[in-house]
């Protein structure tokens, strides 16, 4: 249930646009999400002529044609196989959890597409978009390319580069998670219905608010997929440190609530190493219905002490030079038979060669 704050009395989706009554639902914002995937609009759609009529547009079309061509051929085939195959289970909850996220969608959507809640969060901010009918040709072109940087990288890598995103994406008009959202949205085959922006309140429970100074606390987006029913896509801004996350805080409550959901972790720095990440490595292990991830999330000590059965996929020869957080004790579970091991034909995580990529699936006994 999705409860409007009394003291608001709106929100707008476009910054500087006149205040409209939340949830913001037009054919518009679908215009918007396919624009910035550099997709066509559909037939008796605006399609936003005043972007699309640039000299910036056919560039970003083609562009991003290549991008999503890349990640088709190069690891999405692959790893939908994969997790249609190996992860069965965990995709029959109606939920995701994917902590240290950011604005990936796109995996979320690879691995787990029949979810219909989806919950991200990250430091990335999350802020309305401009009005994109007073942006100049200059701050058009600007803007799509920032979004192109950002999202090349994940698309051809398989993870987000976070100081370079943060960049590209904050030196633009199109800032924070949002045209990221939005554009993986249109490309994974959904049609978007709304945006609203919302915060927790100490329930646990999501309330529409309005953005201050600029900035959301929080999305939800809502769309569709095919002939589906309707989603819901959760990103908040969230600090995921034992200081800002508490056990029983609103954040963890409201991942609760949604049925202890399986969680996907990807290229997290391997924060959850340092002790101060104890309380959200606690919850993954304790409280969610299995995990997905790779070497950078929950050390792999931890999964065998917390008792959870565990399957290897892939392979693991240590992690990127840039990280100190080697796992000897997961490089001999590879060799010593202690769990399943299965081999796997596209990159995960920072080690995106398939030969040094590990997938760690845990699930609770």
């Amino acid at each position: 249930m999705i409860r409007r704050a009394e003291s608001s009395s709106g929100s707008s989706l476009f910054a500087g646009a006149e205040a409209l009554n939340v949830p913001f639902r037009s054919s518009a914002i679908n215009d918007v999400a396919r624009m910035l995937a550099g997709m066509e609009v559909y037939a008796g759609q605006g399609g936003f002529a005043a972007v699309r009529d640039t000299s910036a547009w056919p560039y970003h079309q083609q562009q991003m044609n290549g991008l999503w061509s890349v990640h088709e051929n190069g690891r999405g085939r692959a790893l939908r196989a994969w997790a249609a195959s190996e992860i069965g289970d965990m995709r029959r909850h109606r939920a995701l959890f994917y902590p240290f996220s950011g604005p990936d969608y796109l995996f979320a959507h690879e691995m787990f597409p029949s979810a219909e809640t989806y919950i991200l969060c990250g430091l990335e901010p999350a802020e309305p978009l401009p009005n994109l009918a007073s942006l100049s040709p200059g701050e058009v072109s600007n803007g799509l390319s920032g979004l192109r940087n950002a999202l090349g990288s994940i698309m051809q890598a398989g993870y987000f580069i976070t100081k370079d995103m943060r960049s590209d994406l904050q030196s633009t008009r199109f800032r924070g998670a949002l045209p990221v959202l939005l554009a993986f949205l249109a490309r994974t085959g959904a049609t978007v219905d709304s945006v609203d922006i919302v915060r927790l309140d100490g329930t646990g429970t999501p309330v529409q608010t309005s953005a201050a100074g600029g900035a959301a606390p929080g999305l939800m987006i809502r769309f569709r997929n095919g002939f589906g029913g309707m989603k819901r896509l959760f990103y908040f801004r969230q600090d995921l440190s034992n200081g800002s996350t508490r056990p029983g805080g609103a954040f963890l409550t409201f991942v609760a609530k949604q049925g202890y959901p399986p969680a996907l972790v990807k290229s997290a720095s391997y924060l959850m190493h340092q002790g101060s990440f104890s309380t959200i490595k606690n919850y993954l292990l304790r409280q969610t219905s299995g995990l997905v991830q790779d070497p950078s999330g929950v050390p792999y000590r931890d999964i065998v002490n917390a008792g959870l059965s565990l399957n290897l996929y892939g392979n693991y020869q240590g992690t990127l030079g840039i990280f100190s957080q080697q796992q000897p004790d997961l490089m001999a579970a590879y060799r010593n038979g202690r769990h399943p091991v299965q081999q796997i034909n596209f990159g995960f995580g920072y080690c995106y060669n398939p030969s040094t990529s590990c997938i760690m699936v845990a699930r609770q006994r």
